[in-house]
């Protein structure tokens, strides 16, 4: 088996022109340390992600709008030190993409329509395995498909792995269909944000940059709730890591954990320079009053846990695309990969001239390595003396945003979701879950309008940030599995939750749920060595309302671990709903 498969990637290396089989010098952890840390911190301004309106005002009402974004091979400057860098970056045209793209802002209940096209070169900047899952297409050039996370829309608009295309529409996926997609943009208010979901792809597309935030607003809960607004204090914050080459550019393994069955896969990639807007360690000069920062972990595998230095806390108001019921204020919060926090932070209770976002979580999390003095920090708030100009009228209500409750009905499905880790020669070499793969047929096929009860059971060492496309979901009870071991072993050999006794080991100690993510989301953790209990609608939670377009059309959906790595090999399940 193993011969077979080195021939296979040495075959398809030649064919395709495989960036992993031109590998380049082997660059040592010392020399990325060496490059990163050479690099001062904070002397680049936060860049200010520049805006796109999916929508437009006709006799003083927003009506439905369309837009063009494309996808570009360009320079980048991460840092004032470091050369430009060759990233991907969405935008309208070359010379406007950056890093990330373009914030769009769409309007509750009217529609947007996007057309993605694809401006990339014929070769990756990136080395990618083609003995995962992949799109190989076979005059060359980079596969790319769109996927709005969070989103509420049909399938045919989904981003579907399966529905990528290279420049100029020259090659095209199996579920390719559209040029243009049409978000209806029916759920209720929150963030968002689009990605690449190409399959196989995923985690070098991303790194590469192709990232942006996506934000619904509903005008008349907006002005309600009358929180901190405006271009200077309403703010998204992109977080993500990345290693630098020194002459600037990208860098990104070469060789993979387990070469001898994947050349270039890792199970985790792991940057030294903590990257925030596109910018390594920026400096915000911030008013003394409250802002409001809407975070997005856009790393491919880092946990952040961000505190703030000189006293200062957060308070949420939001987690993923849901208000919080009520304010939760923190002195820390854990993110994982692909969650979204909205927070404020109130910049008067401290007399310090300044505060430090920092990050103390391991990698990978919990377990993994300790931070060190380049990824402990993030960025810089440089805090003006005086008072705020103009004064601050924001305020924070104690009642933010009521939803229908997470308990699932009576005589709910409940389905079991199991992850695992597969191991050959001491290292991974894929993931599953229940032990299948996306090309297996789909065995979560639920009715659309429904609300599922799901046991998602981490047999892993790390946790997994769990994404189910389409639907809103909620983790309401996390526990201990007892004797791990036996009941892994049993899952090894039966791949049966049920008949392994899962209720018999599901009994030890119950962990909280955190306050601040206790509200319906589109990315939840599911912990080492438990069993989490997640509340799935498939609906709209506003009203429990049925989507207003057919969901249980082809492409279908799918669900995923959001560690980008794990989910291009090959973390990541068709979900098929059926109708009503």
């Amino acid at each position: 088996m193993i011969r077979f498969v080195a021939a296979a990637v040495t075959f398809l290396a030649a064919i395709i022109g495989s960036s992993a089989s031109r590998a380049p010098p082997r660059v040592t952890e010392e020399t990325l340390l060496l490059t990163a840390s050479s690099l001062e911190m904070f002397v680049d301004k936060l860049p200010k992600l520049p805006k796109l309106y999916g929508y437009k005002i006709q006799n003083a009402k927003p009506v439905p709008g369309s837009l063009t974004v494309g996808m570009y091979a360009k320079k980048w400057k991460f840092h004032r030190d470091l050369p430009p860098s060759t990233v991907f970056a969405y935008g309208t045209s070359a010379a406007t993409a950056t890093v990330p793209g373009p914030t769009i802002e769409a309007i509750n209940g009217v529609p947007t329509t996007v057309t993605w096209l694809n401006f990339l070169p014929e070769s990756h900047i990136l080395p990618w395995d083609p003995t995962i899952p992949t799109a190989i297409p076979k005059r060359g050039g980079v596969p790319t498909v769109v996927h709005l996370h969070g989103g509420v829309h049909p399938p045919e608009y989904d981003g579907s792995a399966l529905a990528w295309f290279t420049a100029n529409f020259q090659e095209k996926g199996t579920f390719w269909n559209h040029t243009t997609y049409t978000y209806p943009n029916v759920q209720h208010a929150g963030n968002l944000w689009y990605h690449d979901h190409a399959l196989g792809l995923t985690r070098i597309n991303l790194l590469a940059g192709l990232i942006g935030a996506y934000v619904i607003r509903d005008p008349a809960l907006d002005a309600k709730l009358n929180l901190p607004s405006g271009l200077k204090f309403d703010q998204h914050l992109f977080v993500f890591d990345r290693s630098f080459n020194k002459d600037g550019s990208l860098y990104m393994n070469y060789t993979g954990n387990n070469p001898i069955i994947h050349p270039q896969w890792q199970p985790e990639y792991f940057g030294d320079a903590m990257v925030v807007n596109g910018k390594a360690w920026p400096y915000l000069n911030v008013q003394r009053r409250k802002y409001r920062f809407r975070i997005i972990n856009a790393a491919n595998a880092r946990y952040f846990r961000f505190s703030l230095t000189n006293g200062l806390s957060f308070t949420m108001v939001g987690s993923d695309t849901s208000y919080l019921p009520h304010p939760v204020t923190t002195d820390s919060i854990l993110m994982a990969p692909s969650e979204i926090f909205d927070v404020i932070i109130d910049f008067s209770a401290t007399n310090a001239k300044e505060s430090v976002l920092e990050n103390n979580a391991p990698y990978p999390y919990p377990s993994g390595t300790h931070v060190n003095s380049m990824n402990k920090v993030v960025m810089k708030f440089i805090i003006a003396r005086g008072k705020p100009n103009p004064p601050d009228t924001s305020s924070i209500p104690l009642v933010l945003k009521a939803y229908p409750p997470a308990i699932p009905p009576k005589g709910a499905v409940k389905r079991y979701i199991v992850m695992y880790e597969y191991q050959a020669a001491g290292g991974p070499t894929h993931m599953y879950i229940n032990g299948k793969r996306l090309e297996d047929p789909a065995t979560e096929t639920p009715k659309s309008g429904t609300t599922e009860a799901w046991e998602v059971i981490n047999l892993t060492g790390e946790d997994h940030p769990l994404h189910l496309h389409l639907a809103s979901f909620q983790a309401i009870k996390v526990r201990e599995i007892v004797d791990l071991s036996t009941f892994t072993a049993c899952m090894t050999k039966k791949n049966d939750s049920l008949k392994c006794n899962v209720n018999d080991h599901a009994k030890g100690k119950l962990v909280n749920v955190p306050e601040y993510e206790r509200t319906w989301k589109h990315t939840v953790k599911i912990a080492p060595g438990h069993q989490t209990t997640i509340v799935v609608k498939f609906n709209l939670i506003d009203n429990d309302a049925p989507y207003p377009f057919d969901p249980t059309i082809e492409p279908g959906y799918v669900y995923h671990c959001h560690i980008l790595d794990h989910e291009d090999n090959a973390m990541i399940r068709p979900l098929k709903l059926l109708p009503a």
